[in-house]
């Protein structure tokens, strides 16, 4: 269950959000968040499109700071003033960002090289055989010389995934990683997500409404309410779909309409 018990104390590991606030000015996007990402797990974030979900993962790598709460890694605060800290957590968050963000004049191997020149004193030869490593774990060995253009949708989210887990990251955000795919290309890569989770033992934290996605790849997950501006479902997603209390929830995870009366919480 993701949902936090505010008398508890909070786990020591895995990620932590408590009492978080998302607003830009006046408007809220959404508040009170909290919730628990356990470690080596694929934890979904889920609702209609505006709710809110990427803007809710921005915040989670970093990306802008939210008006109220925390989000935590493994008991380390990520807004933090302590520079230092803040950068070395920073480095243990891996993103595939939805439109991959692969840079279009840098062959797939550079691609997935940067991260290691940028934050590693590793040599040329060393990162070669890093970036081979990689590639060949999300299926694209003898890939590096090739350009981003000349690969397929689903080819450009593995050298995506792969850039992403450069530097062995604890923790590995997706944002809408399907998106764009066929359903066979997407079931593929849902697998591969599920195999790098396995193999090295991530914090998978998903962002995406796409149903078989979430039922096949989530073991916990959050609902995020675009009218209440807050979370109103916790768990299983598999089990939500029959019992969450809200109707809204319901409806989404069946994929139904809802029905006027039933659209208060």
């Amino acid at each position: 269950m993701a949902e936090l018990d505010p008398s508890q104390p909070l786990p020591e590991k895995g990620v932590v959000v408590r009492d978080l606030t998302l607003a830009y000015g006046d408007t809220v996007v959404q508040q009170s968040l909290s919730f628990h990402v356990r470690p080596a797990s694929i934890f979904v974030i889920m609702g209609v499109s505006g709710c809110g979900k990427s803007t809710l993962l921005r915040h989670m790598i970093d990306l802008e700071q939210a008006e109220q709460g925390d989000v935590v890694f493994d008991g380390h605060r990520l807004w933090t003033d302590d520079s230092a800290e803040r950068a070395a957590l920073q480095r243990r968050i891996g993103v595939l960002f939805q439109s991959t963000a692969l840079w279009s004049s840098m062959s797939v191997g550079e691609n997935v090289g940067l991260p290691l020149q940028l934050h590693t004193r590793l040599s040329a030869a060393e990162i070669r055989d890093q970036v081979a490593f990689k590639l060949a774990l999300v299926g694209l060995a003898g890939q590096e010389s090739r350009m981003p253009s000349e690969l397929s949708g689903g080819m450009q989210k593995r050298a995506g995934l792969a850039r992403a887990i450069a530097l062995d990251p604890d923790y590995l955000f997706l944002d809408e990683p399907s998106a764009g795919l066929d359903p066979i290309t997407s079931q593929r890569l849902d697998a591969l997500i599920m195999s790098l989770r396995d193999a090295l033992q991530l914090s998978v934290i998903a962002v995406t409404h796409e149903l078989p996605s979430i039922f096949t790849i989530a073991d916990d997950s959050i609902y995020l309410d675009n009218e209440s501006r807050c979370a109103i479902a916790h768990g299983d997603p598999r089990v939500l779909a029959e019992h969450a209390e809200h109707a809204r929830v319901r409806a989404f995870l069946n994929r139904q309409p809802i029905a006027a009366e039933d659209a208060a919480p």
